[in-house]
């Protein structure tokens, strides 16, 4: 093993693992509780297809339906909280604070939506 001369010298506390350095990614669409129910009904569902295919593909379905709803439902969200970011500017003649409100609403709604592209 080599001695690491950099990480030696960091102060106590700052040795971060790789998964630490990552920048972080885009804000989950749905929160991680949702995500593992619905995931947990899947897994349930993929468990019981030996024993009772029927009520394990109706479980799945009913898992799917509840991802899409809730997705819908969470980028409606977002839609509404960008919407009222820049809705209320004056078009007209936007001061620099409204432009860079226009700006930022801009990147989101592009960010977003070409994470729904990439499904």
């Amino acid at each position: 093993m080599m001695y690491d001369q950099t990480r030696a010298q960091q102060p106590a506390g700052q040795n971060r693992t790789p998964s630490e350095r990552r920048t972080p990614g885009p804000e989950p669409l749905l929160p991680s509780s949702e995500r593992d129910k619905v995931l947990q009904r899947l897994r349930h569902a993929l468990n019981t297809f030996a024993d009772t295919p029927r009520d394990a593909l109706e479980e799945a379905e009913s898992a799917y339906d509840e991802a899409t709803a809730q997705l819908v439902t969470a980028l409606a969200a977002r839609r509404d909280l960008l919407r009222a970011a820049w809705a209320d500017q004056d078009p007209e003649s936007p001061s620099e604070s409204d432009s860079e409100d226009f700006r930022n609403a801009l990147r989101q709604y592009r960010e977003i939506t070409q994470r729904l592209l990439q499904l």
